[in-house]
């Protein structure tokens, strides 16, 4: 760093810095956000098992599981789909595995630090961050050969270190803005205030909550003066994050942009990034008309005005653009009203979506067996309200049958010891495989229910009152079940129709498990 900033650094800067990194790596709330924030960041859209996790993050928060599902019934989605959305493997199917990933971790920046206090600067923050990771999803889409999701989710975290600052030090997040309105460099306002830089910080956290270093490469400041085009996938990343944090403020205030200022962001990106005065605008028109939706959506404090004409429809969903669909009040089959057991009203509605996306999928050449098997899952637990569901599969090899997938209520420990032997026994679950019969058990603790329930099953989910197990037999070939269960009995029992959906939806299980 300059010698002058060693200089004139207050006495006391340095013991600031060390708080505040202390404050930082040891406030419980952050570190929940920032395990959160890992979790969905190592996600990786090449990876089978990606869509999965994702599909298991989004579902174990209720909050964001409505908020993806609202996006995912929005008119512009809709057109792709023929009945409402109503399970998050299908959200993904047709937002797509980046859009969602991204959107899961605006909302958890949004979720967990908008309420906070002096929340007036620490929204205009957050807006910042929101409008910085559009302009980079919007820069990658007009740069497709750089894809991913890598510069929307590093320019949205590019800013992290003052927007920390201003939810948990507000009294130090004044100073330095005060200091710059006095006309000091912004550099020395916060190394005399705070002992470092907010990029320092922003750094310093983003290691503690083991993001890649890619991304925190991405965020390292360029040299001044004109850039010239990447001669890397990295370098490309940090020229596009530079640009969106340095354009979001220029959006986000009330004054539209000077001619000078268009051709200063041109001399300066314009060759690197592939932009000319046409395509900045059409791109700052975009950003301003969805950013003043976020706004209102979030309640976020800025309003910001267009810079240009408003441009035609986008070709897809952008991350602040999905944060405002998602706000928006759509038509939702009504997953709400249920009866007593937990089971929704709308199953049947429900059974038939999932039935339309999974036909979609094996239309497709490459669709993933993989992908089509949690959606079929995820369908029967979502719509017949379960609070624990598996899919178990015949494993040779450990001569038994044994849980590979598996949703809700400690799926993954449940997982582990959910199997049992191949030898035939009197119980439900060895009955139904061979009989080809699929049990509704409406009141799992009557006495003649209890006893064809095998020890194993009775210590794993002892408080199973109503279940059902669906026998994946093909010509006479026991394959393994799908098993569901609920804490309550469910006399509603299941009609004729969700019945005959069932069985359609479990022949696409079959036929994704054939070819996996």
């Amino acid at each position: 760093m300059p010698a002058i900033m060693t200089e004139e650094r207050k006495p006391d800067s340095a013991a600031t810095r060390e708080r505040l990194l202390l404050k930082f790596s040891k406030d419980v709330d952050l570190l929940s956000l920032g395990v959160a924030i890992a979790r969905v960041v190592e996600l990786a859209s090449s990876e089978d098992e990606a869509t999965h996790s994702l599909t298991y993050y989004v579902l174990s928060d209720t909050a964001l599981t409505q908020k993806i599902l609202k996006l995912a019934n929005t008119v512009f989605y809709r057109s792709a789909a023929s009945s409402p959305v109503t399970t998050v493997s299908r959200a993904i199917f047709l937002l797509g595995f980046d859009t969602v990933k991204s959107t899961a971790l605006a909302l958890l920046l949004v979720d967990n630090l908008a309420n906070r206090r002096h929340a007036d600067m620490v929204r205009k923050e957050l807006l910042q961050s929101l409008c910085a990771s559009l302009i980079g999803r919007e820069l990658t889409r007009m740069n497709p050969q750089y894809g991913g999701e890598e510069a929307s989710i590093a320019a949205l975290f590019r800013n992290l270190g003052q927007l920390l600052v201003a939810s948990y030090e507000n009294p130090l997040y004044r100073q330095v803005l005060e200091k710059i309105e006095d006309g000091l460099a912004p550099g020395l306002a916060m190394h005399q205030t705070l002992g470092c830089t907010y990029e320092f910080l922003t750094e310093q956290v983003l290691h503690g909550w083991n993001m890649p270093d890619s991304l925190a490469d991405a965020m390292h400041a360029l040299p001044a003066g004109p850039l010239r085009p990447a001669k890397s996938r990295q370098e490309w990343l940090r020229q596009a994050v530079s640009f969106a944090q340095e354009v979001a403020p220029l959006i986000l205030s009330r004054e539209a942009l000077s001619s000078a200022q268009l051709q200063a962001l041109l001399a300066r990106y314009g060759q690197a990034l592939h932009l000319d005065l046409d395509r900045m605008k059409t791109l700052f028109g975009l950003v301003g008309r969805e950013i003043a939706q976020v706004s209102k959506s979030l309640n976020l404090d800025s309003a910001p005005r267009e810079t240009a004409p408003p441009p035609a429809a986008p070709a897809g969903p952008s991350l602040p653009g999905v944060l405002k669909l998602a706000a928006m009040d759509n038509h939702v089959i009504q997953t709400d009203e249920r009866y007593p057991s937990g089971k929704p009203l709308a199953a049947r509605d429900m059974l038939l979506a999932g039935i339309q996306v999974a036909t979609q999928m094996l239309a497709r050449a490459n669709y993933k067996p993989s992908e089509l098997m949690t959606l079929v899952v995820e369908t029967l637990y979502s719509s017949l309200g379960f609070r624990f569901a598996a899919i178990c599969v015949k494993d040779s090899r450990l001569h038994c049958y044994r849980a590979v997938l598996t949703m809700g209520e400690q799926h993954v420990a449940r997982q582990q010891r959910f199997c049992f032997p191949f030898d035939s026994a009197c119980d439900v679950f060895h009955l139904a495989m061979e009989n080809s019969a699929d049990l509704m058990i409406s009141d799992a603790c009557t006495p003649k229910i209890r006893e064809l329930l095998p020890d194993w099953h009775k210590q794993l989910l002892p408080d199973a009152r109503s279940m059902m197990v669906l026998p994946i037999v093909v010509e006479k070939m026991q394959f393994g079940l799908f098993y569901g269960d609920r804490r309550d009995t469910a006399p509603e029992g299941i009609s004729s129709d969700e019945a005959a959906l069932i069985k359609t939806l479990m022949g696409q299980l079959v036929t994704a498990m054939s070819t996996r």
